[in-house]
């Protein structure tokens, strides 16, 4: 399927905006349709631009068709600038087989193969991908922690200022995903006085003046959620995420993509203890369910205001 079928967009002139008007379009990660609605009606109300990222194991986990059919569902008109985005793609196939389904963005995550190997991947993507105007993400450097079964690692390297020119003339990519500090998962910090490489992004943008870059492990981990959790019955001690001053000074330097998915996790979440516990009589998922996707609808439109700048963009 053509993504244009569904209403979607791709990347590029959405990008160009928020790198005209310094704010980040926000790529909010999915798993069913609790969550899908629940982002969509947020950026809807908020009139901003969004990208809906699906990682690899969600994609299982839904079903390619019903995925598709819930798209069909939203009823999506190009003006709404919605972007459907394979987060994480671990392979040229895996790229493949999302444009093919209608998908309008891919990522492709060589970030752990030798830099040549890595470029030799992106570039193979997005040779493929030009040709049905779908955009294309890479990543430079490592992200830790883990997210999902595509996206977990040990260790942590920074992207290198000095790599970033000959990546993406190499590649042809449309943006760069670039490791500055932020990790994967809810615990991003081990104290709260560790911070964002700035010096690294300042670098990398003067070498990449007008290149949409994006930040991956991003999710601010909001505390009252966090608090709820645990309150519940939830064992999310420590749980730090990316300060939102931080986020906003990276916007403020290029960084026109955030990606977020564990803010997400943690609301839905949240509601669905707190309502079971509240109300031990309550067996309808509707009713805890419901208050899963209240809990993301408010973040969503929190962070849109607060740390995206997003807001009427569209």
């Amino acid at each position: 399927m053509d993504y244009k079928d569904f209403g979607l967009v791709n990347t590029k002139e959405v990008f160009l905006d928020a790198l005209a008007k310094h704010y980040a379009v926000p790529a909010f990660n999915f798993y069913n349709m609790e969550t899908l609605s629940a982002i969509v009606s947020a950026a809807r109300e908020m009139k901003s631009p969004v990208i809906l990222a699906v990682s690899e194991s969600a994609l299982k986990y839904m079903g390619p068709e019903l995925l598709m059919g819930m798209i069909w569902g939203l009823n999506i008109k190009p003006s709404e600038k919605i972007a459907l985005h394979l987060d994480h793609g671990g392979s040229f196939e895996a790229c493949v087989n999302a444009i093919k389904l209608g998908f309008s963005s891919v990522m492709i995550d060589g970030s752990k193969l030798p830099f040549s190997a890595n470029a030799d991947l992106a570039k193979q993507v997005t040779d493929f991908a030009h040709k049905y105007d779908v955009t294309v993400e890479a990543e430079l450097g490592t992200l830790s922690g883990i997210e999902d079964e595509n996206t977990q690692s040990e260790y942590s390297s920074y992207a290198n200022p000095n790599d970033v020119v000959n990546f993406v003339n190499a590649t042809n990519i449309d943006s760069l995903a670039i490791a500055i500090g932020t990790s994967h998962g809810a615990y991003k910090r081990k104290s709260e006085n560790e911070k964002l490489r700035f010096d690294i992004l300042e670098k990398i943008s003067k070498e990449l003046p007008d290149f949409p870059l994006v930040l991956h492990g991003a999710s601010s981990i909001p505390q009252h959620y966090i608090e709820t959790i645990n309150t519940f019955g939830g064992k999310m001690s420590d749980a730090r995420g990316i300060p939102a001053d931080q986020l906003k000074q990276a916007v403020r330097m290029n960084i026109c993509k955030i990606n977020v998915d564990s803010d997400s996790r943690l609301a839905f979440t949240a509601g669905v203890r707190e309502t079971l516990a509240q109300k031990p009589e309550t067996f309808n998922p509707r009713d805890y369910l419901g208050k899963g996707m209240k809990n993301i609808f408010d973040n969503c439109v929190e962070e849109i205001k607060s740390i995206m700048n997003s807001e009427n963009k569209i």
